[in-house]
């Protein structure tokens, strides 16, 4: 099975290069800040970003889809990006490709920019809760400071990590796994990151093409 295996809260997941996390015992992928009309949002403040993000994002979910067992996908925040973000034509790439999964169970645990931007459409057919949603030991959120009983697994911050060897360096989303809490890279195609600087005991995944490996920290 691809991506790299950890156990969090006695549970086996995996954590995969196409920034994402694997459940398998609950059939459930999570994907945070998918940002979807990010790029649409910037385009009507006259920005001349590149088309196709959209498209990008989705074909990244067909692809896990493909992949592996999936009967829900949760999304940790961030669906959409803001209120330009409801672009005629990116709802209609959305609905599109939720019609050729009408069977996936959807759920959005509402984000910042969830709240800025508004639900989905109703015709997308997701279910909208407010964090911490329970599943299982896990306390799944956007904000990864919550305090919650249960594992915490987020998005939010889109942590990114440099990677350096002498003069050169290496710019890589990661996962951040802690005693208490995880935290996803983001998802989405046009989203960018933050450096993160790992705390206690938190142990760092680097993603680089398709590979996820651990790194130490000194």
């Amino acid at each position: 099975m691809k991506g790299c295996a950890v156990e969090l809260a006695g549970e086996q997941v995996l954590l995969l290069a196409q920034k994402a996390l694997y459940w398998p015992a609950a059939r459930t992928l999570m994907v945070a800040d998918i940002h979807f009309g990010k790029a649409a949002s910037f385009r009507a403040l006259g920005v001349p970003v590149p088309r196709g993000t959209t498209s990008e994002n989705l074909a990244a979910l067909d692809a896990l889809l493909r992949d592996f067992d999936i009967a829900r996908i949760v999304f940790l925040g961030d669906f959409l990006h803001a209120k330009a973000a409801r672009a005629q034509a990116t709802l209609q790439a959305m609905l599109a490709w939720r019609r050729r999964h009408a069977q996936l169970e959807l759920v959005l645990v509402r984000g910042n920019h969830d709240v800025r931007a508004g639900d989905p459409a109703a015709v997308l057919a997701m279910t909208l809760v407010d964090e911490p949603f329970r599943c299982g030991p896990f306390a799944l959120c956007h904000h990864p400071e919550l305090a919650n009983d249960g594992y915490v697994i987020a998005g939010h911050v889109h942590p990114v990590y440099h990677l350096r060897s002498g003069r050169e360096s290496l710019r890589l989303p990661c996962f951040v796994v802690g005693a208490q809490r995880a935290i996803l890279p983001a998802f989405g195609a046009f989203t960018g990151g933050h450096p993160l600087i790992p705390q206690g005991t938190d142990r760092l995944y680097l993603v680089a093409d398709e590979l996820v490996f651990p790194i130490e920290i000194r």
